[in-house]
């Protein structure tokens, strides 16, 4: 873990800003067809080799998804496309998907989720049965995301949390699959550290992308809610109505990040292993509030949080 060394020699601990700007070491971001479509470039704003995941929400179009992550490959960027269980019709379906993926845009990792809809439309309503297929690696896949839940799910009980997290840590030990745990967007540090140690004691060896809101405007959630096609969703909007209060009242994630940190520098068996961004505020914008955070052009504040050193707008 960054600043530490596990040996019994004595090493100082990062500055607070340093341990920041380590946060931000390693990054990927999220994107939808909708959006990419928009988009009229995303290699002018992210650093080659930046994976971009890119969801499939209810309804999708496997098509246009393979589309993006094409685009996103032939931009130099590593595109991580969304498997949703609940929304695959059969396992011929999926079959076809990762065949696309891998063929159209060399897809090799993919991030797989339950998916947000009530009543799965084919044989999937658990992420665990579409592992079990075998399906990924036989096309190539090498590296899989699964959800988590570092605030909790008002669809899933904490009970059932637990055990799929145990269920693939060991289809990872059995397996050999490099897998990682990557999280929806958060806003509450002390919850997030909590639930790292909670699973970090019921034995998971898991690495966590913990997902982050980036610095974003009320009206630019709108836009972007409306881009993924959620604004008609209301089962969306009636899960979602609390985390989208939280993010329109929060310009900058500052005490969030320097919480985080903090804690990432002081405990080496943190299992948080970077951030993934959620781009509510604009590819633009978010790629430059990123950029300044690695360059460290910010100034903490002493309070939890911090002052840029320039303008993104």
């Amino acid at each position: 873990m960054l600043g530490f060394n596990r040996s019994t020699k004595v090493v100082s601990l990062p500055t607070p800003k340093t341990a920041v700007v380590d946060l931000f070491r390693d990054l990927s971001i999220e994107t939808a067809p909708g959006i990419a479509a928009k988009t009229a470039s995303f290699s002018a704003h992210l650093p080659a080799g930046t994976p971009v995941y890119i969801t499939m929400l209810p309804g999708a179009d496997l098509g246009e998804i393979v589309q993006t992550a094409a685009r996103l490959r032939g931009e130099g960027l590593v595109p991580v496309p969304h498997i949703a269980a609940r929304s695959l019709e059969s396992r011929a379906q999926l079959d076809d998907y990762l065949r696309r993926l891998a063929g159209e845009a060399g897809v090799d990792r993919v991030l797989v989720i339950g998916g947000g809809v009530s009543t799965p439309v084919g044989p999937f309503d658990r992420s665990m049965q579409v592992l079990e297929t075998g399906l990924l690696q036989q096309h190539g896949i090498k590296s899989i995301g699964v959800a988590g839940h570092p605030e909790g799910s008002k669809d899933i009980p904490a009970e059932e949390i637990a055990r799929a997290v145990a269920e693939k840590n060991a289809y990872a030990k059995a397996t050999g699959t490099d897998l990682y745990i990557a999280t929806q967007f958060c806003f509450d540090a002390e919850a997030i550290i909590a639930w790292d140690r909670d699973l970090r004691r019921a034995g998971n060896t898991l690495p966590i992308h913990l997902g982050l809101a980036g610095p974003a405007k009320l009206k630019s959630l709108i836009h972007y809610a409306a881009m993924c096609g959620v604004g008609p969703s209301m089962r969306f909007l009636t899960r979602q109505a609390m985390n989208i209060a939280k993010l329109a009242s929060v310009s900058m994630p500052d005490k969030l990040l320097t919480e985080l940190a903090d804690y990432r520098a002081k405990d080496p068996g943190c299992g948080i292993a970077q951030l993934h961004l959620f781009a509510f505020g604009g590819l633009e914008r978010s790629a430059r509030w990123v950029k300044a955070m690695q360059d460290g052009r910010f100034t903490l504040d002493g309070r939890g949080g911090f002052a840029m050193d320039e303008s993104l707008d």
